[in-house]
């Protein structure tokens, strides 16, 4: 079964012309230039936020709602055929796009919502904070929770077309969260874990699993973990394991990392390798999960499990 969109994005003037009729030429001239730029990471830099948003005279609330119908077309839903597209403005300006993502004949928790994806969009840039999400319809539960590990003083603004905006805490109220498991801060900012490098090992793609690893967020059950992902072109995708104080809505590393594979536009046949770097003695393992996803996305791919130990 080929895993991909009903409808892919065409990176063509008049695609985007379709999508986002309220914009004016300059700023769909603006915005392909950076969909088409090498490297693009599904995250649109502060200062080209500011630019759209004066030439479009504009707030960048507004300018997030607007974004949404791009933000959509990364939606991979097979099975539900429902579209979801989210932004989220980081501290610094940027702005990370998101949309959800199904595994066909798989269960349905192994689903990343739209809100997750662009919020661990943000993670994976190292965004120090999320200060505002726009997305295509109000917020899930499963979402709210996840949402609240990135800012457990639930001051996020959630952004919906037609509605006032409205904070996480009035969504949430009464949240449980880190601080009811004994930790004071959530997820963000990214604080990276002093992980070992495994001897022996050198290949890029096994360091950039690392890397992702020692981003990982894990206070629940210090089980740090991180996938690279390597294509046959030879691009590399990093996912970090994000863990929830509710533990459902935690992101698996293969999750996060398929996001940051999706915004590339490269096709699941093109998944050569994936490396798992995890604890040695964990509470849990990503292994069994990260085998099963890959076998509805990328069967071919070749899974390579790393272990690794915190160092002082």
């Amino acid at each position: 079964m080929q895993w991909a969109p009903v409808y892919a994005v065409d990176l063509k003037s008049d695609t985007l012309g379709k999508l986002l009729p309220q914009f004016n030429d300059k700023s769909r001239d603006q915005l392909l230039r950076l969909l088409k730029g090498p490297g693009f990471s599904g995250h649109i830099p502060a200062s080209e936020v500011v630019s759209l948003a004066d030439r479009e005279r504009k707030t960048v609330d507004a300018l997030m709602v607007e974004l949404l119908p791009l933000a959509r077309t990364y939606a991979r839903p097979p099975i539900s055929n429902y579209f979801v597209g989210a932004v989220a403005r980081g501290l610094s300006g940027n702005l990370y796009l998101g949309a959800n993502i199904e595994l066909p004949g798989h269960s349905l928790g192994f689903s990343v919502h739209g809100e997750q994806f662009a919020l661990s969009n943000a993670y994976m840039h190292s965004e120090q904070g999320v200060s505002a999400i726009a997305v295509t319809a109000a917020p899930c539960g499963h979402c709210r929770q996840f949402m609240n590990e990135m800012s457990p003083t639930g001051d996020i603004q959630v952004l919906i077309a037609g509605n006032s905006p409205v904070t996480l805490a009035s969504l949430l109220p009464l949240a449980f969260g880190p601080k009811d498991l004994g930790f004071k801060d959530g997820a963000l900012p990214v604080r990276e874990v002093n992980l070992a490098r495994p001897k022996g090992i050198s290949d890029e793609l096994t360091l950039a699993a690392l890397e992702a690893a020692r981003k990982s967020y894990a206070p629940y059950t210090k089980a740090h973990s991180g996938i690279a992902i390597g294509t046959q072109s030879g691009h590399i995708y990093k996912g970090a394991y994000i863990e929830n104080a509710a533990f459902n809505p935690s992101l698996s590393p293969l999750q996060t990392a398929l996001a940051a594979w999706i915004v590339a536009g490269e096709d699941s046949s093109a998944i050569a390798r994936v490396v798992l770097v995890e604890m040695e003695n964990a509470q849990i393992s990503q292994k069994s999960v990260t085998e099963a996803a890959l076998s509805a996305i990328a069967p071919g791919a070749r899974l390579q499990v790393v272990m690794t130990t915190i160092t002082v």
